[in-house]
């Protein structure tokens, strides 16, 4: 099933802006959450087809609220793509142990996210 509605769950209003054009210029629709508590909340309500989530978040932190999600029966079919500043390898294993299915390091290329979405089953 091709991906049409995507959250964005990032607490930079910055980044959320500049996500949100990138992906709604490409025709995808797009809901926001600023943190992973809201983020779970929006992707229980709203059942998008892939969930762009940001690491660093008060609340809940991005690898905390993946691995909710992955492990819920509502959201675990639910695609997570990791965007984050904490390019580490470390970093990157560890948000796929938590259930992601890639890790893109900010600042995001929109090129590349955009293929990345594409490249998803």
């Amino acid at each position: 099933m091709p991906v049409k509605n995507i959250l964005v769950v990032d607490d930079s209003p910055t980044e959320r802006f500049f996500t949100v054009d990138v992906l709604t210029k490409a025709g995808y629709q797009v809901i926001t959450a600023e943190n992973g508590e809201d983020g779970i909340a929006k992707a229980k309500a709203n059942k998008p087809d892939l969930i762009l989530m940001d690491v660093v978040m008060p609340c809940l932190n991005g690898y905390q609220a993946t691995r909710t999600l992955t492990r819920n029966e509502e959201t675990k079919d639910i695609p997570v793509i990791v965007c984050t500043s904490k390019g580490q390898e470390t970093d990157k294993i560890w948000g796929l142990r938590q259930g992601a299915v890639d890790y893109l390091v900010k600042p995001l290329n929109p090129d590349e996210l955009l293929k990345r979405i594409a490249a998803l089953p």
